[in-house]
């Protein structure tokens, strides 16, 4: 029964997204028309001569010899659309009619084949063309493009004039020349014929299988779209599987290009499964989706294109083996057609196939596993380049012999083949760091004309991604190459590695050459861009600002003070502190003389799972003797406390009553205090209630005062996330980025710790249509993701880590979340009840733990909208459209706040974490001014210091921190005046916002009803004057930005 609703869900969907991607041809009749009249124009050109310098520029760049282009225009013999729109399979938004123009065989020579002369023929041919069309009465404006992205074969874009409907309006016309089949001779085109007669390597002729089939694509492209024709167009399920095809396409952009999959690479492929040649695998009794998924499926066994796809002939038998042989050394990937044998996928690349066969079989995985077939992870959800890859390149080849003419077109054009050698390089740098290289195919850029020639392709940046393999593969700190024994192998290692290749002998005797990566442990996520560059600079002769890998660009939150390299991650420490539990633990497990005995320690602070954005570094007092002088440096005052979880023996005889039970565990705390100070010699800090152990290094601390349900919480929640980090090591990074982000806002008071940590769970739990991310940058814009576009009105989101849940319990948690979001008429309103940000785990089915009561509608509605700004921000650093920009995702615009609380930062407990200064508008004048207080300093003097390691102890202060005391004596003393938002991680600026249900501003509405007098600012100002006097000390200023409205 299940299955069958999710059937029904998913078809529904599909039929509805069908619909919203197809054209309604009943109403182009108006752009039909416009194709009539510019057929009818293109059919009467006049004869005229056409000389080369009328495209100078783009010939000097392909390199055809000037002398031999001089051509009599003539009409084109035939003028007729083919592609999507013959099949009526156009599919939006990306809506164009091409219209073949045949170049008739009296404009060429019967050697125009060879050096380009052909593709400067037929450039010069668009050339006329467009002169004409220009004036034509539907035509609003014509422009260049280029035809697959082929910089040799330039095609012209229309944009017919305004259409009486928005479905003709989106349309473009595409000017494509094509020739007749006979103009050349076949045979002279085949893949290892030489016809660019400069292309040599060591004075021999080189094959040029790219040229000759650029040249044959144009001789059979109407023969082609004929046979598309006859193979789908019967069919309205096989349009609708080509339609499903191409959203999936456009959905994934790195598969989506001339090098990989297109429009008609697509078509061919369902064509040819329906044929006898594919195994007649499509019928049509198929429904449109059940074709689909037999092409996912084809493409996805990657043997099947790997030994290439050869369309059977017509009355001939089997492709020979010979032929088959010959297409697949010549192109990397081979789909051949059944008449010429001319391959057309010759522009594919390797890497392509790679990443299609790879998306392909997630596809599957996702229509198995998700809910509604895996509908909206196939068809909804973009998969973008910075998405998509864990690390991400951007080269700039400025200024390269490589681009400068005669040498920009070959049997390839030079862009392609500097992809194909950076692919290849990085590919080889790598190693099995990497299970994908990929490269992507660049586009000549947008409103590029003919005059300017091919140079500018070689000025377009080269964007490079990088799938990591495994963790422990890719951030190892040694290659080991080949032994020393082993003479040509180890010439060719010192060769690519250079000055990085050095001999090393192992334990087991044997000696290698080596390539060292040396660097911190916190540091190991950079030994791939260290890679990437040395590689790229070494063999490209690329200088560094050439090069722009995006790996650590974020870790400047993560820093203590903020700034590389002089500071450290501070997460260096958390061996040190796992060190410090262990030893705790031990201590604890061995107190005797206890009425109970502790049967598990369980840690339960966020700084033992590596999700802490700043755990605790070991303390310079947290020693036993003095053994060190302190002057040099500074001594922090305030110590973070961390959380463990003490579970003692069962038993029947504890006390009745919450207080009793309460002084119980205080007493078995003291008890084991004074066991382990006794036993272990260890020193105790009593402070507040909480009790605490000091090892060497860190600080440990037990608190005895947890409510029970919120310890279980926490126990469990715990106890789910622990292993996550070491199945996935980007994790932690991820979640402190994530959490640092958060805190950076002011959205501290907003969102708990543990559902950021949740939310960053889910990325690895359920990375769907994405397999996990592998680095800190792509975690993080996956997460902004997650938030800025979950419809978190109208879905929960089930993070389920270990797979405790079954598909029923996730229907009962649906159902219960569709219980929670109605209203008291039980309707599905506005007034939604519930948590705003409903987060379902397996502990905690309704969302109570976490974010039960914030954020609020208002909080979610403001959180999502930062997210969504700074995934904007992000996905165009990544992608190279912006390059600088990364401190502005973490800085908040203090404008958008109604007054401002200023603190003095030589009062806060951690300033060191403090990201910027405070950025107050100038003209913002105080309402108030404090001096700072002299009882506090986050740093021990040095007078305190020079007066003994001792002394020094005694002024250390244990889980203190002002501005967290601040925030409640405000929310106390002020209660619904306005919404405070905070930066917990040292912010000197307070963030306020008013809040609507403030009693004066109720009272001042009641006023403007009663037609009284409009309230002034007096009271406002006293407000804030308040503020700071709550604050007296901490508070050096208080600002107003805007008054509140008296609604």
């Amino acid at each position: 029964m299940a299955f069958s609703l999710d059937t029904e869900l998913s078809d529904l969907k599909v039929s509805e997204l069908l619909k919203e991607v197809s054209v309604d041809y009943t109403k182009t009749k108006r752009l039909e028309d416009a194709v009539a009249v510019i057929r009818d124009v293109l059919l009467s050109l006049p004869e005229e001569q056409v000389k080369p310098t009328a495209a100078a520029a783009f010939i000097k760049d392909i390199g055809a010899p000037g002398d031999k282009l001089d051509f009599k225009f003539r009409k084109p013999d035939s003028v007729e659309i083919i592609g999507s729109y013959t099949l009526k399979a156009a599919a939006k938004p990306f809506l164009n009619i091409d219209l073949a123009v045949r170049i008739p065989k009296a404009c060429f020579h019967e050697k125009d084949f060879l050096n380009h002369r052909y593709h400067a023929k037929r450039c010069l041919y668009l050339v006329v063309i467009k002169k004409h069309l220009s004036s034509c009465s539907v035509v609003k404006n014509i422009g260049w493009s280029t035809f697959q992205d082929d910089a040799r074969k330039p095609i012209l874009i229309i944009h017919p004039g305004e259409m009486d409907n928005d479905t003709a309006n989106d349309f473009v016309i595409r000017i494509i020349p094509t020739v007749l089949a006979g103009v050349f001779d076949i045979s002279k085109l085949a893949p290892g014929r030489n016809n660019v007669r400069d292309f040599q390597q060591g004075g021999m002729a080189q094959p040029t299988p790219d040229y000759n089939a650029s040249i044959l694509e144009d001789m059979f492209i109407e023969d082609h779209s004929a046979f598309l024709k006859n193979s789908l167009s019967g069919s309205k399920n096989f349009v609708e599987a080509l339609l499903l095809l191409k959203v999936w396409a456009r959905q994934r952009n790195s598969i989506n290009g001339p090098d990989c999959l297109n429009g008609f690479i697509i078509s061919i492929i369902l064509a040819y499964l329906t044929t006898e040649g594919g195994g007649k695998r499509i019928t049509g009794q198929m429904t449109g989706f059940q074709a689909f998924r037999v092409v996912i499926d084809f493409i996805a066994i990657s043997s099947t294109l790997e030994k290439g796809i050869f369309m059977q002939p017509q009355s001939v038998g089997n492709v020979s083996l010979e032929l088959k042989r010959r297409l697949l050394q010549f192109f990397e990937v081979v789909i051949c057609d059944s008449v010429t044998y001319l391959n057309l996928a010759f522009r594919m690349t390797k890497s392509g196939l790679v990443e299609l066969v790879d998306e392909a079989a997630r596809t599957l995985r996702y229509m198995n596993k998700c809910k509604d077939k895996g509908f909206e992870e196939v068809f909804m959800t973009r998969i973008d380049f910075p998405a998509k890859f864990d690390y991400h390149a951007r080269i700039i080849p400025v200024g390269k012999d490589h681009m400068k003419p005669p040498n920009i077109c070959m049997d390839k054009e030079h862009s392609r083949v500097y992809e194909k050698q950076v692919e290849l390089l990085l590919s080889k740098g790598l190693g099995d760091r990497a299970r994908l290289v990929r490269v992507l195919h660049r586009s000549i850029p947008a409103n590029w004309h003919i005059d300017e020639g091919l140079e500018c392709l070689g000025k377009v940046p080269l964007l490079v991604g990088i799938l990591i393999s495994d963790f422990e593969k890719a951030f190892r700190m040694i290659d080991v190459g080949p032994s020393a024994d082993n003479k040509i192998e180890s010439a060719k290692f010192r060769s690519f590695w250079g000055e990085k290749s050095e001999l090393r002998r192992f334990k087991d005797g044997i000696i290698a050459e080596t390539a060292v990566w040396e660097c911190e442990h916190w540091e190991k996520h950079l030994i791939i861009k260290k890679i990437m560059e040395y590689t790229l600079r070494r063999h490209l002769s690329l200088s560094s600002q050439d090069i722009s890998i995006v790996g650590d660009q974020l870790d400047f939150t993560l820093l203590q003070g903020g700034k590389a390299p002089t500071s450290a991650d501070p997460i260096a420490s958390t061996p040190t502190l796992l060190d410090a539990l262990d030893v705790l633990s031990k201590c604890l497990r061995g107190v005797e003389d206890l009425p109970l005995r502790i049967s598990s320690v369980q840690p339960l602070d966020s700084a033992f799972r590596h999700t802490s954005v700043f755990p605790p570094m070991p303390h310079p007092l947290a020693t036993d003797k003095e053994k060190r002088q302190y002057s040099d440096i500074l001594v922090p005052t305030c110590i973070q406390t961390l959380e463990v979880m003490i579970q003692l023996e069962g038993s029947g005889k504890w006390p009745i009553g919450e207080i009793a039970i309460e002084k119980t565990k205080s007493a078995f705390c003291l008890k084991i205090a004074e066991r382990i100070l006794y036993e272990k010699d260890k020193s105790l800090i009593k402070k507040q209630g909480l009790f605490g152990v000091l090892p060497v290094g860190n600080l440990q601390n037990t608190n005895c005062v947890l409510l029970e349900k919120d310890l279980l919480l926490r126990s469990q929640h715990s106890s789910m996330l622990n292993g996550l980090q070491g199945l996935h090591p980007v994790y932690g990074p991820t979640v402190r980025l994530a959490k640092r982000w958060i805190c950076s806002h002011m959205f501290s008071g907003s969102l708990a710790d543990e559902a950021v940590e949740l939310l960053v769970a889910h990325l690895f739990v359920r990375p769907f249509p994405f397999s996990a991310p592998c680095s800190r940058v792509t975690g993080f814009l996956r997460f902004l993701r997650l938030v800025a576009y979950h419809d978190w009105a109208l879905s929960p989101l089930v993070v389920d880590v270990n797979g405790d849940l079954t598909m029923k319990e996730e229907g009962q948690i649906m159902a219960q979340f569709i219980a929670r979001r109605k209203d008291s008429r039980g309707e599905s309103g506005a007034n939604n009840t519930g948590p705003a940000m409903y987060i379902a785990t397996p502990y905690d089915w309704e969302s109570e733990s976490w974010t039960s009561f914030s954020p609020d509608n208002l909080s979610l509605k403001r959180l999502i909208a930062y997210a969504r700004s700074s995934a904007e921000l992000l996905t165009r650093l990544v992608g190279g459209e912006v390059l600088e920009g990364w401190k502005s995702l973490f800085r908040t615009p203090l404008q958008c706040y109604d007054a401002l609380i200023l603190l003095h930062r030589d009062k806060l407990a951690y300033p060191s974490q403090i990201l910027f200064n405070a950025d107050i508008k100038q003209g913002s004048l105080p309402v108030t001014t404090q001096e700072a207080s002299m009882d506090f300093f986050p740093y021990l003097s040095p007078l305190v210091i020079r007066k003994g390691f001792q002394e020094a102890r005694n002024h250390l202060l244990v889980g203190f921190d002002p501005v967290k005391y601040f925030l409640h004596d405000l929310k106390t003393d002020m209660p619904k005046v306005f919404n405070i938002w905070h930066d917990a991680f040292g912010s000197e600026v307070i963030g306020l916002t008013w809040n609507k249900e403030a009693p004066f501003l109720k009272d001042a509405a009641q006023k403007r009803k009663r037609k009284e007098p409009d309230p002034t600012n007096f009271d406002v100002r006293n407000i804030l004057e308040e503020v700071a006097n709550v604050g007296t000390g901490l508070v050096k200023t208080v600002h107003l930005l805007k008054s509140p409205k008296y609604n």
